[in-house]
């Protein structure tokens, strides 16, 4: 399956399923995004959204200034250990690279051991940390890592 890129009314009239794409795949760990956020986020300048057919995934990045930050990967947790992350990444990549974009940075949480593994097998490296920035349902915070690969 191959990821598509949403033109902002698509991104904008399917809020709503990415929305509960996101809160699913992320369940327990973070709230996930609302349908506004999604609608905010496809509406800024360099922001472009990528989808998998039957709501199976999403990516979200921004480039900027020969720079590109994935903004979030996300697999349905039922099509999950598919290679669907890895598609994702690979296309949402490719897309940075279209925009001009010569290096590619995301954040991570410290605990999410399936994403840290994809970014490293894709080439991240850590370049920071940002501590406690996730606030966890339970109210508990968790470090983001920095991490990122050049484009090139």
């Amino acid at each position: 399956m191959r990821p598509r890129v949403l033109s902002p009314a698509e991104a904008e009239a399917q809020a709503a399923a990415l929305s509960a794409l996101h809160r699913a795949a992320f369940a327990g760990r973070e709230p996930g995004w609302s349908a506004d956020s999604f609608r905010d986020i496809a509406a800024m300048a360099g922001t472009q959204v990528l989808a998998l057919p039957d709501g199976q995934g999403l990516g979200v990045l921004r480039s900027v200034a020969g720079e590109a930050e994935l903004l979030t990967l996300a697999v349905a947790p039922a099509a999950r250990r598919a290679g669907l992350g890895a598609a994702l990444l690979a296309a949402v990549e490719a897309t940075a690279r279209a925009d001009g974009a010569a290096e590619m940075h995301l954040e991570v949480a410290e605990g999410n051991a399936a994403a840290r593994a994809l970014y490293a097998r894709a080439g991240y490296a850590a370049r920071g940390r940002r501590r406690g920035y996730y606030l966890r349902p339970d109210g508990s915070r968790e470090d983001a890592l920095l991490l990122a690969r050049a484009l090139a």
